[in-house]
C-alpha cells in the first residue's frame, strides 16, 4: 500500500521532470535566438558560437566535426532556417541532464531515478564558477567552467562524453575478467562519436586511461584484459589524425604552442585565483575527503583528467588567427563537469555521516555552502543569457 510518504516522493518526482522540461524550453528559445543573429563580430545580442558553426558548413563546407553534418541535415529540412538546429540543441541539454541522472544513480547505487538524483543532475548542470569579483569580473570568461551555453559542439561533446563515462564504469568494472564483443563495441563507437564531435574529451580522457592501465597491469591484471580495453581508444585516434589535418594543415595558418597561463590570464584579474574559485566545490570535498582518492578508483580518475585538463590548457596555446579563443580548455571543461559529479557523490557522503561528529557537520555544511551558492551563480548566469546578454557579462 502506498503511504503518504511515497506519494510526496512522486509528485517531487514530477515537478523535477517539469522543471527538466521548462528548462528544455528555455534552451530552445536560447539557442533559436543564438541561431539567427547576424555574423556580426560587434553584436554581442544573444552572442554565441553557433552562428558561425552553422555558417561554416552550410556556407563554407568546412567540415571539422560530426556536428556540421546534423546541421546541414537540419537546416536543410527547415527549409533553409535554424529551428530545427536549435531543437537538436535543446534536446542536447536535457538529455546532459538525464545522463548525469544515470551517472550519480550508479555512483550512489540506486535503483531508479527519485528525487535527490534528479534535483542533483539539473544542479550539476546549472553550477557554474564561484564569483568572486576580486578574482575575475567576468562571470564565466575570467573562469573556467564545466556548463557552457554559447558553444554548440562542447554543449555536443558533453553529452557524448557522459555516454562515454556512463559505458566505461561498467566495463571497467568487471573488466578484470572478461569484456565483452558489446561492450568493446559500444565503448569504441561512443569514444569516436564523441571525438568526431570535439577531441577535446579523448585528450584528457585516453593518457589518464592508459596511466590506469598501465598501474593495472602492475598489479597482476592479465595484458589480454589491459589491451582490450585500452584498445577502445584506437579508432578514436584516427578522427583525431583527420581533424589535426582540418585545423592545423598547411594551408590553415594555424599551430600549437607553449605558452604557460597565456589562456587562463587572458581575461582574469588574478589568475591563479580564478582557478581555484573555477573548482572550488570538488577542492573543498577533496579536503575532506582526501583518503577517498585511495580507496575510489573512479573517483582518482576523474582528478587525474581534471589534473591533465589544467596541464593542457595551462600550457598548450593555438597559434594564428585562434590564439585568443582558448581551445584547449575545453578538455579541462568538461573534465570539470566529470570531478564536480564525482564530488558531489563524495559530498552526499560527508553529508550521511553528519550526525557522527564536529568533522562531518563541518566537512558537509561548508561543502554544501559552496555548492549552492556555485549553482546560484549558474541560474543567475542562465537567466542573464535569456535576457540576451553576452557570456562576456561582469558582475
Amino acid at each position: 500500500m502506498e503511504t503518504r510518504e511515497d506519494n510526496r516522493k512522486k509528485w517531487a518526482v514530477r515537478l523535477l521532470w517539469a522543471v527538466t522540461g521548462a528548462y528544455g524550453a528555455m534552451c530552445l528559445y536560447l539557442f533559436y535566438m543564438q541561431s539567427v543573429q547576424p555574423l556580426d563580430y560587434d553584436n554581442r545580442y544573444f552572442q554565441s558560437d553557433l552562428p558561425y558553426h552553422i555558417s561554416m558548413i552550410v556556407d563554407d563546407g568546412w567540415y571539422y566535426s560530426f556536428t556540421a553534418y546534423i546541421y546541414q541535415l537540419l537546416h536543410w529540412m527547415a527549409g533553409g532556417g535554424t529551428w530545427l538546429i536549435a531543437l537538436f540543441l535543446a534536446a542536447v541539454t536535457v538529455l546532459c541532464i538525464l545522463l548525469t541522472e544515470r551517472l550519480l544513480r550508479w555512483l550512489l547505487r540506486r535503483k531508479g531515478t527519485d528525487g535527490l538524483t534528479l534535483s542533483c543532475a539539473l544542479g550539476l548542470n546549472l553550477v557554474m564558477p564561484f564569483f568572486w569579483p576580486y578574482a575575475g569580473q567576468y562571470r564565466y570568461v575570467s573562469y573556467q567552467s564545466g556548463n557552457i551555453w554559447h558553444n554548440s559542439t562542447y554543449q555536443c561533446m558533453k553529452l557524448a562524453a557522459l555516454a562515454v563515462m556512463l559505458c566505461y564504469v561498467r566495463v571497467e568494472a568487471g573488466y578484470r575478467q572478461r569484456v565483452t564483443a558489446g561492450q568493446w563495441t559500444a565503448m569504441a563507437a561512443l569514444l569516436f562519436v564523441c571525438t568526431g564531435i570535439k577531441p577535446s574529451f579523448l585528450t584528457v580522457f585516453a593518457p589518464v586511461l592508459a596511466v590506469k592501465l598501465l598501474a593495472d597491469l602492475f598489479r597482476g591484471v592479465r595484458f589480454r584484459q589491459v589491451f582490450l580495453l585500452g584498445s577502445t581508444v584506437l579508432p578514436a585516434c584516427g578522427v583525431v589524425l583527420w581533424q589535426n589535418m582540418v585545423l592545423f594543415g598547411e594551408e590553415t595558418g594555424h599551430g600549437i604552442a607553449f605558452s604557460p597561463w597565456y589562456t587562463f590570464s587572458l581575461h582574469a584579474n588574478r589568475t591563479k585565483l580564478a582557478v581555484l574559485c573555477s573548482i572550488a566545490f570538488p577542492l573543498a570535498v577533496l579536503l575532506f575527503s582526501l583518503g577517498e582518492l585511495l580507496r575510489d578508483r573512479l573517483y582518482l580518475f576523474a582528478w587525474g583528467m581534471t589534473g591533465l585538463g589544467f596541464l593542457e590548457a595551462l600550457c598548450l596555446v593555438e597559434t594564428g588567427s585562434r590564439s585568443r579563443d582558448g581551445n584547449f580548455l575545453w578538455g579541462y571543461c568538461i573534465a570539470i563537469f566529470l570531478i564536480f559529479v564525482m564530488s558531489l557523490d563524495k559530498w552526499l557522503f560527508l553529508w550521511r555521516k553528519r550526525g557522527q561528529g564536529l568533522f562531518y557537520k563541518l566537512a558537509a555544511g561548508a561543502c554544501g555552502a559552496v555548492f549552492a551558492y556555485q549553482v546560484f551563480c549558474g541560474v543567475y548566469f542562465f537567466a542573464r543569457l535569456l535576457a540576451g546578454e553576452t557570456y562576456f557579462m561582469a558582475n
